[in-house]
């Protein structure tokens, strides 16, 4: 097990990690661009193997199916033996790390709909990673991907149905970033999260959602991963250096009073979960070369859907990561060939070196976010009066590791923060040049070991 504190990592081999120390050593207001590296996350991006992503998804696609009412029962076939198996694999992760990850089944059962036609029981899959610090343990950050799958008929639970993209590429993700991630220590926790019931409704990430809510845990954050190992297009694109980030702009849980003020401050594009896409972006182009998030202002693709909405429905930010093309030829589809072109989600059509890139993306920034502070809460622009200047307040962050804060800037034609102001360990902060009528304005926390927050958008206060 590898121990992380803003002293440096203890490796499990007895090698001391240097620390990223970010000193801080301008005035206040001086713009500057954080984009240094933490070694430790360097070093668990670079933990991430093709080879164990490769071997995930050949063993998810032996199971013939893995659709949700397929058998439960056989030891090598459904989706019972698939769901089994996964359990197992996290368990002997932990196993070999002290068992710190905690590995459990979430279980509920559905009723008769469109596309059970029967009472289901629906398993999921979860290997929950105890955050080490106070303050942060009960802050929680999810990352998901559906393991069960289907051929043509979403009813038809016993033709072979290997999805080894939709979703066993996005399996296969959250079990490798389990096997890597949790020899460390983090601040707060994570939850590796493997659901079932997708195509049949997103049933299981509901059920999940629903318990979290209904328990009160602080999800601040869903990372999303279904369809994440094509490259080649139906359309003759191909794409091996882009992965696609959707993130709602307009929260589905918006009420009324926050739907006038999201129209009289213009926040469309500043939603919890788009500041999780811009800080996704943020993170992967530090931490993987050569590759990169495209946002897109969506919440999902035109009139489609994945595990992420249900914590959207909630009140949660959450995102989906897809690969950048898709090829409906391998989506969906009955295994069978048609006039020389084959159909079916099998593994030759999965890039694993393209599949292990997202992966990689996804350990930056859960880890990134697990070893930050929190998101500064109650942040406001002032407006006890008219002024060419914006001033901005918050409330101090909880955890003693925190170093100061940074506000960033804007145009609001601007998809991402262009300007960073290091304002060091203060709650307030008048920004001189940037009139809260032409720009957008957010602030976020970081720690002695530059660790930085999501960012949180202001609201109007006096």
């Amino acid at each position: 097990m590898i121990r992380l504190s803003r002293y440096g990592a203890f490796l499990n081999y007895g090698v001391f990690v240097t620390p990223l120390v970010l000193l801080v050593c301008v005035r206040p207001g001086l713009a500057q661009t954080n984009s240094a590296r933490n070694p430790v996350i360097e070093k668990i991006v670079a933990e991430i193997s093709p080879d164990s992503i490769k071997h995930n998804i050949e063993k998810l696609v032996g199971f013939h199916t893995r659709h949700t009412l397929s058998d439960t029962l056989s030891d090598t076939r459904g989706i019972g033996a698939a769901r089994r198996w996964i359990k197992a694999e996290m368990e002997r992760y932990s196993k070999a790390n002290g068992g710190r990850m905690e590995v459990s089944y979430d279980e509920s059962v559905t009723p008769p709909s469109q596309r059970v036609n029967r009472p289901t029981k629906i398993v999921n899959v979860v290997g929950y990673l105890p955050g080490a610090q106070t303050q942060s343990k009960d802050r929680i950050y999810v990352v998901s991907g559906h393991y069960d799958s289907r051929a043509s008929d979403p009813m038809d639970s016993a033709s072979f149905a290997p999805g080894a993209n939709d979703d066993g590429s996005g399996t296969a993700l959250v079990l490798e970033l389990s096997r890597v991630m949790n020899k460390y220590q983090f601040d707060a926790s994570i939850v590796f999260l493997a659901v079932a019931g997708e195509e049949q409704g997103l049933l299981g990430s509901t059920h999940w959602a629903q318990m979290a809510k209904e328990k009160n845990w602080t999800i601040a954050g869903v990372l999303n991963n279904d369809i994440v190992g094509n490259i080649r297009g139906g359309n003759g694109a191909v794409d091996s250096t882009h992965v696609r980030v959707f993130s709602e702009g307009v929260p589905l849980k918006e009420t009324e009073q926050e739907a006038r003020l999201r129209l009289n401050t213009g926040g469309e594009n500043d939603s919890p979960s788009r500041q999780v896409a811009r800080y996704a972006k943020e993170i992967a182009e530090r931490y993987v070369t050569n590759f990169s998030v495209e946002m897109i202002y969506r919440r999902d693709r035109y009139l489609r859907g994945g595990d992420h909405i249900p914590f959207n429905e909630r009140g949660y930010a959450a995102v989906r990561f897809t690969e950048m093309v898709e090829d409906f030829n391998h989506q969906h589809q009955n295994v069978r060939e048609e006039s020389g072109t084959r159909y079916g989600d099998l593994p030759e059509f999965v890039s694993v070196r393209y599949c292990s890139q997202v992966a990689k993306v996804n350990a930056a920034v859960l880890a990134s976010l697990a070893l930050a502070p929190a998101t500064p809460s109650n942040a406001t622009i002032v407006t006890s009066r008219l002024e060419y200047s914006t001033t901005l307040r918050w409330n101090p962050n909880t955890e003693l590791d925190v170093a100061g804060y940074r506000i960033l800037v804007r145009k609001t034609t601007s998809p991402q923060w262009e300007r960073t102001i290091d304002v060091g360990n203060t709650t307030q902060y008048t920004v001189e040049d940037a009139s809260k009528d032409n720009y957008l304005l957010g602030v976020r926390a970081y720690d002695h070991d530059g660790n930085e927050s999501l960012v949180a958008f202001p609201r109007p206060g006096r």
